[in-house]
């Protein structure tokens, strides 16, 4: 009976604990303004998005409202660069607080991620090389080469209608592939298109098609831990949005406001 009483105790004295420590355990949103940084995933090689001015300055859309994230919350945003597809399982492993690179919404990133609200809409491009006649919409890519970054939603496009994927890691080679005809066609994101043919007009490409494109969104790990950071994004994005700053970015960047 004394055994069984000191292993009942034993067992509710651990309880006790273990239910004391997880209700003191900080969430996410204590623990990035505890440490006073955000930890922001991002590219830096896909502009007008994310990328490098002529003075080496991490800049762009992305990096603009990822900075005003991170000041709505009272800390300072700390900028991390990596390939694309290390961005998504770099936020689901708590590697980075939040991913600030043109992720685009979709239902089934949403099964994994937690989003944010959307802070741009914008459409999609099917882009080929200037002389191509043979490609005019997405159905016309089975059994042909596109380019895109491995699990992006244009690869998965791509790849939907029987194209085979050739996958890189930024937009300019991307364009090198297709101008040497390595590849077909490239979807992609409209205003990535029109900033690179604004800056190299003679490029030997052409967009074919203009398409929807999903919302994007800023994803963070989905659990119950990270509920309170994705509330305090949303509330620094709403009021961005009301008081124009959102809007001022989209049309500094692509010269129109994409934000609504």
């Amino acid at each position: 009976m004394k055994i069984r009483i000191v292993v009942l105790c034993t067992f509710l004295i651990f309880a006790l604990c273990s239910l004391a420590s997880a209700e003191s355990t900080p969430d996410l949103l204590a623990r990035i303004q505890e440490r006073g940084t955000l930890i922001i995933a991002t590219e830096g090689n896909w502009s007008p998005w994310t990328y490098h001015d002529e003075q080496d300055n991490l800049v762009g859309l992305d990096v603009e409202i990822g900075t005003l994230l991170a000041e709505g919350l009272g800390v300072t945003p700390e900028f991390q660069e990596t390939d694309w597809d290390s961005i998504l399982a770099g936020v689901d492993s708590g590697r980075f607080d939040i991913a600030c690179n043109g992720v685009e919404y979709t239902d089934v990133r949403a099964e994994k991620y937690s989003f944010t609200d959307p802070y741009l809409y914008s459409h999609i491009v099917l882009a080929v090389r200037s002389d191509n006649e043979d490609i005019h919409s997405i159905t016309d890519l089975s059994g042909k080469k596109t380019a895109n970054s491995p699990s992006s939603t244009y690869a998965e496009m791509a790849e939907a209608q029987g194209a085979e994927v050739t996958y890189v890691s930024t937009l300019l080679e991307t364009i090198v592939l297709l101008e040497q005809g390595r590849v077909d066609a490239t979807i992609n994101a409209q205003e990535s298109i029109d900033d690179y043919l604004a800056q190299h007009p003679d490029a030997k490409i052409k967009v074919v098609e203009v398409l929807p494109g999903n919302p994007f969104a800023f994803p963070v790990r989905k659990n119950e831990d990270t509920a309170s950071l994705v509330t305090a994004l949303n509330t620094i994005l709403a009021e961005a949005r009301q008081d124009g700053r959102l809007a001022a970015i989209s049309e500094k960047y692509f010269g129109t406001d994409l934000t609504k």
